[in-house]
């Protein structure tokens, strides 16, 4: 029997990382969960490395062909949905959530919020990390919210509530609001950054949102390394710089 709280985790081409994701997961503080990888037209092995932490999680792992990180996490959210799931949280399948995650995940959602999201902290274990990629990741997510609460597109009189940065990544919903506000977009990366708009969907619908600083995930730094500080700015800010391959590995 699946539970109530399902994790969301869309993956493209993670024979690398994704066993490093399900083995935290298998780490959590609060096992009562389900997980859903949505594998996104993968050319490597990571459905069948997915597959086999079925002994280790209650774990469906489904395809999704249209590529796009919006596409793949939408299916896995509805799919959750279909299943019984009344609380939705997503990661991805090259981070770390922290092993109090889904408890923190939880509290959130006792105290009232419908959408919650935390720190994104650089991931120490792919690579030495160089000191100021250390340092760039938080002040690129920084950089990126303040920027956020200040584009046009983020303001608008019909919005209930401040724009707040929620990572794609380290993100959680109840099902009967991803639902009202239509879910991620089924679009490619490259193209609209889903979880912006989902936020900017929810913010039409409800005030009960926001950050909680329990609810921590470790992220990839691989995407800073390859486009640098600069490219990486002007990615998270509406694709001012979009390099002629998107997807790192």
């Amino acid at each position: 029997m699946g539970h109530h709280l399902w994790v969301v985790i869309p993956a493209y081409d993670e024979q690398r990382s994704i066993g490093a994701t399900l083995q935290r997961l298998t780490e959590q503080t609060d096992g009562a969960f389900t997980v859903v990888v949505v594998d996104n037209g993968s050319t490597d092995a990571t459905a069948e490395i997915a597959a086999g932490f079925a002994d280790r999680l209650d774990l469906h792992v489904i395809t999704e062909p249209v590529k796009g990180t919006g596409a793949a996490a939408d299916t896995g959210m509805r799919h959750a949905i279909a299943h019984g799931a009344t609380l939705l949280a997503r990661t991805d399948a090259d981070c770390l959530p922290a092993p109090g995650w889904t408890a923190a995940v939880r509290r959130g959602f006792a105290d009232g919020l419908r959408m919650l999201s935390g720190p994104l902290r650089p991931r120490a274990d792919e690579f030495p990390l160089r000191w100021w990629e250390r340092r760039l990741l938080p002040a690129v997510v920084s950089i990126a919210a303040t920027f956020g609460r200040f584009r046009p597109g983020n303001r608008d009189a019909a919005y209930l509530g401040p724009y707040v940065m929620m990572p794609g990544c380290n993100l959680a919903i109840t099902a009967e609001l991803y639902e009202a506000a239509g879910g991620f977009p089924r679009t490619r990366i490259e193209d609209v950054h889903e979880d912006r708009a989902l936020v900017n969907r929810v913010r039409r619908l409800t005030r009960d949102y926001g950050l909680r600083r329990d609810v921590l995930v470790h992220g990839s730094v691989r995407r800073l390394r390859a486009y640098g500080l600069v490219g990486t700015l002007a990615w998270y800010a509406d694709h001012r710089y979009t390099p002629d391959r998107v997807d790192i590995r």
